[in-house]
């Protein structure tokens, strides 16, 4: 009697386990925000016309669009959103020169106040959202906005994954028509094989040629005085960077990753998005106004420094510019400054014990000395707080992260009634749990901003 109780109360126990993780599948269907329907599956077959028109996409034909189209740019909007009203003629001038390229440029849209389920797979928590799908893959689109520098920055996602240059003239051209949004490598005298798998893996982030020919004016203008080297270019900052080797794919990778951002950047939104995937911490110096000619003097010495701890990536950013980051390393208009810290982009920062600001007096000594105290480990740990980290942090975060949380919610709700289940009455979660889990995340969607242009 007892062994037929027990095997009552296991089958009851599979039973329940089955139920929670057929819920717990169908609850991270939702929230990837995976759609099937039939619609998609006919429309997935359909061909797509490069006519030069902004493509209207729906949840109906956007996988079919984005799988069919090497290149599509999508502006996903809402149409009561002012901003995104402003981007419309942009994008309509924008679109048939992108469609007259090699390798065609789409621009299509999506309403994604209406076609909220694509909205929250991509991640989309500020209107317009502009995405470029590669192949099929989203990265974030963080360009211009104006039809023609937009033309010139999308140009680089058609070229090929490495120009060959042929002359001083190639030379020239190429760069200018690469503009000042991506750093720019020139092999010269170098095999285009040795950087064609690198600049396949960079294709997103940098521009990649190699010169075959070129004379000796080129050598003075690039500052290299032999072959082969691979110059890496920073127009906006005008600063470039030599490597002359050794070629091997290590040394030459850690050579580009590196040089991807100026020796020393200024730290804003947009640069911050850009050190996403870079692992190194941030020397952050902070000024009064970076426009000031003091602080100009002294960013040129974080340069020298930069140049030999790529270990590091140095950084600057003013009170006057950005007022709130600054406030959470404890920088504020009374605070003695040039400040000095190390991040770690996450939680703490650092300070080094006797370099708690710069004076104005040799200030290339001061660095070095807070760099040499920073390794030394004569360092004091801090940790960045307060409503104004809370809110910068909060920009970077999608509304996707907001639906993970809510589902993890739901998992452990279900887990716990596993636990402690009734034998004859399964505890699962209410069908009101459920939908106040959901509704709570939809609320904070509904609360995002609208991007600037």
């Amino acid at each position: 009697m007892e062994k037929k109780k027990e095997r009552n109360t296991m089958m009851r126990m599979g039973e329940r386990v089955s139920w929670c993780w057929a819920l717990i599948v169908l609850l991270a269907l939702d929230c990837s925000g995976v759609v099937y329907s039939s619609s998609l599956s006919s429309s997935s077959s359909s061909s797509w016309a490069v006519d030069g028109k902004v493509l209207e996409l729906d949840d109906s034909n956007f996988d079919s669009a984005i799988s069919a189209l090497d290149l599509v740019l999508v502006d996903f909007y809402a149409p009561w959103c002012g901003h995104c009203k402003r981007l419309s003629p942009q994008l309509d001038e924008a679109a048939p020169l992108l469609a007259d390229l090699k390798q065609p440029v789409v621009i299509a849209k999506l309403n994604a106040d209406k076609f909220t389920s694509l909205a929250r797979k991509y991640e989309i928590d500020a209107y317009p959202t502009l995405k470029l799908f590669m192949h099929g893959v989203p990265i974030e689109y963080n360009g211009p906005r104006k039809a023609d520098s937009l033309v010139r920055y999308l140009k680089k996602f058609a070229a090929p994954d490495v120009s060959i240059l042929e002359s001083d003239s190639a030379i020239s051209d190429f760069v200018q028509a690469a503009g000042t949004y991506f750093p720019i490598y020139i092999g010269f005298g170098l095999n285009e094989s040795l950087i064609s798998k690198l600049a396949i893996k960079y294709k997103k982030k940098a521009w990649f040629s190699v010169a075959k020919d070129f004379s000796e004016d080129v050598m003075v203008l690039y500052d290299f005085d032999k072959v082969p080297a691979l110059a890496s270019l920073h127009p906006t900052y005008n600063e470039h960077n030599i490597f002359y080797g050794p070629y091997e794919e290590e040394f030459l990778e850690e050579f580009i990753r590196h040089s991807l951002f100026p020796l020393a950047m200024p730290i804003n939104y947009e640069t911050l998005k850009l050190l996403n995937d870079d692992e190194r911490k941030i020397v952050l110096t902070i000024v009064e106004d970076e426009d000031e000619e003091k602080s100009k003097k002294l960013i040129k010495i974080l340069k020298s420094a930069a140049s030999a701890n790529r270990d590091f990536v140095f950084g600057y950013v003013g009170i006057k510019q950005w007022e709130d980051f600054a406030d959470t390393f404890g920088a504020n208009k009374k605070t003695r400054l040039p400040k000095m810290v190390v991040w770690d982009r996450m939680e703490e920062y650092f300070t080094v014990n006797g370099s708690e600001s710069i004076d104005e007096e040799d200030q290339a000594s001061q660095v070095s000395q807070f760099l040499e105290g920073y390794k030394e480990g004569r360092i004091i740990k801090e940790r960045i707080g307060g409503p104004s980290f809370m809110g910068f942090m909060s920009s970077f975060i999608g509304i996707g992260t907001v639906y993970i949380i809510g589902f993890m919610v739901v998992v452990m709700m279900l887990i716990r009634s596993i636990n402690k289940g009734d034998d004859e009455h399964p505890a699962v979660a209410t069908g009101d749990q459920i939908e106040h889990a959901s509704s709570e995340a939809e609320s904070r969607e509904h609360k995002s901003g609208e991007k600037e242009d």
